[in-house]
């Protein structure tokens, strides 16, 4: 009886010892694949479901393929050289290129702020909370957060806020969705009368979907965690699942505005427009319910952009950076985290600044940069000389490749259709 026990034992024991390990790796990749869903995010999906239906569901199973390739290049290459993509950008293509790809990169992510922001004014005011106390409450604490707070305790406070964002799911079952035509528009997507608007809305689900952010915010975090091959296995199970959870509020954000707000022919321009447009036809819980998603969305974005931001401009520059490092270690992370705190949400108190315009461009300009950001990391991590034996598989060429091509195509589309 005991040696037929003993096996079960050890692979008690082992799923245990794995399941810790798993425990111990896990962070980076359910964090970035969950603030990819912020609030430039939501509006884009928001106004594609409220406008298209469930016409453009179809884009979300490409890039949940491309966005788990992507990141887990993403990963495996923090994971091999120790170093973050800015830092492997700089080496291997010189300051200059360097200075003007994150140039833009640090102008987009400032509106990007500005739009986080903007959510938590949003959100906030569904509840009858006055801006002008909203965004300095919460800039404030999420200055704190960083500034005072150590990458382990910012760490668990994100995972908080990645399940939070689940209660997208509520939103979308109170509206009472069609799902045979959702599978329908899933598995036959209908392509006709796509014009420069819809090439417009693809660009920003793919651009807010794979944003290039989040390939310099991961390989930081997996080095900030002190993560190696080693962790391999863990660490794409962790961006795996942060992939399905993106993907899944993706499709619960676009499925809740078209069974409401399409239905009805309601059309919105940003998620809190989505929020209180839900109350007068799903009920006023389904519409507290979303705008506490797009709260809690823009609280974590709001902090995750900025610390992202600093951290990919400091090491291409060669400045130390870490949530671990106190000021005095880091001053330039530092005043760089709190200058881009400081623009994001003092454009948001600025009355009748142009914050629809701010959110979408943001997300557009997203899917442009994107292909630029992709072409580098497909170059390093194909390079023996940086990746050892852990280069690309052919499959993962392909793929990375492939999304290369067709965003650029529809980067071009987008600007020649509105041209004419």
């Amino acid at each position: 009886m005991t040696a037929l026990a003993s096996p079960a034992r050890s692979r008690r024991k082992a799923f245990f010892a794995n399941l810790l390990l798993f425990l111990a790796v896990l962070g980076p990749g359910i964090i970035t694949g969950s603030v990819d869903n912020d609030v430039g995010g939501i509006t884009t999906y928001s106004v594609a479901g409220a406008v298209y239906g469930y016409k453009l569901l179809w884009t979300l199973i490409p890039s949940f393929v491309v966005l788990f390739v992507v990141q887990e290049m993403n990963a495996r290459m923090g994971l091999a050289t120790g170093k973050g993509l800015a830092d492997l950008i700089r080496e291997n293509a010189g300051v200059k290129i360097t200075f003007f790809l994150f140039a833009g990169l640090l102008v987009t992510n400032i509106l990007n702020t500005n739009t986080e922001f903007a959510g938590v004014a949003g959100s906030l005011a569904i509840f009858g909370v006055s801006k002008y106390l909203s965004v300095p409450l919460v800039a404030f604490a999420v200055w704190i957060l960083v500034v005072k707070g150590t990458y382990r305790i910012a760490e668990r406070v994100f995972l908080v806020f990645s399940l939070a964002l689940l209660t997208y799911i509520v939103s979308a079952l109170l509206g009472h969705p069609q799902w045979g035509e959702i599978g329908a528009s899933i598995v036959h997507p209908d392509f006709t009368g796509y014009d420069a608007t819809t090439y417009a809305t693809v660009i920003g689900i793919v651009g807010t979907t794979i944003a290039p952010w989040m390939q310099f915010y991961m390989q930081s975090s997996i080095i900030e965690k002190g993560l190696t091959m080693k962790n391999y296995k863990f660490t794409v199970l962790d961006v795996l699942v942060g992939c399905v959870a993106t993907i899944a509020v993706a499709f619960f954000i676009i499925v809740a505005c078209a069974a409401t707000l399409h239905v009805n022919g309601h059309t919105i321009s940003t998620a809190a427009d989505a929020a209180e447009s839900l109350a007068p036809l799903a009920g006023q819980f389904a519409s507290e319910v979303f705008a506490f998603g797009l709260f809690i969305a823009s609280i974590f974005s709001a902090t995750i952009l900025p610390v992202a931001t600093a951290f990919f401009v400091c090491e291409a520059f060669g400045f130390e950076a870490g949530l671990d490092r106190k000021w005095k270690e880091a001053p330039q992370f530092y005043w760089l985290y709190t200058l881009i705190i400081l623009v994001g949400a003092g454009v948001i108190l600025i009355p009748n600044a142009p914050l629809i315009g701010i959110s979408l461009w943001s997300q557009r300009i997203n899917g442009i940069l994107l292909p630029v950001v992709l072409v580098f990391m497909m170059r390093l991590v194909n390079d023996r000389g940086i990746m050892g034996p852990h280069v690309n598989k052919p499959l993962a060429n392909f793929i990375g490749w492939a999304t290369i091509v067709v965003l650029t195509v529809l980067s071009v589309a987008l600007l020649v259709t509105s041209l004419l």
